[in-house]
């Protein structure tokens, strides 16, 4: 069963953080098979760890970019790539947050990053125009 104040301040976080748009395709997609995972990541990752005031949305999201790209999680590493829109991570962050990851984790990891950091700030920058 869902907390539902911390469900709601998840589900807050998680708009303000990934949009709108991705948030309600997410959630017209949900089916009984992952409801509770649904649930689970919002009241979490969303209401419990994005929403804490220890780190700004920015910090959180070059961790977030950093532990992705380290672990090779592309597509959401590519997610939270389009969502620096909305914490204020800059190219320039995802530049440096890469280099950490080349040393750290593996330059296979960091490369890969790399390429799609590229293509999703492409992507901004042509809807930009």
């Amino acid at each position: 069963m869902a907390d539902t104040s911390l469900f709601e301040r998840g589900m807050a976080t998680r708009r303000a953080v990934l949009g709108d748009g991705h948030v309600d395709k997410t959630t017209a997609r949900t089916t009984a098979l992952d409801d509770a995972f649904q649930t689970f990541i919002t009241e979490g990752a969303w209401g419990s760890v994005w929403s804490r005031p220890g780190l700004s949305k920015r910090e959180r999201s070059m961790i977030t970019l950093a532990l992705l790209a380290g672990l090779g999680h592309e597509e959401e590493f590519a997610m939270h790539v389009r969502a620096t829109v909305n914490t204020g991570a800059t190219a320039e962050d995802i530049k440096e947050l890469l280099m950490h990851v080349a040393i750290y984790a593996g330059v296979p990891a960091a490369n890969s990053a790399y390429k799609i950091a590229k293509h999703e700030l492409a992507q901004r920058e042509e809807t930009a125009r």
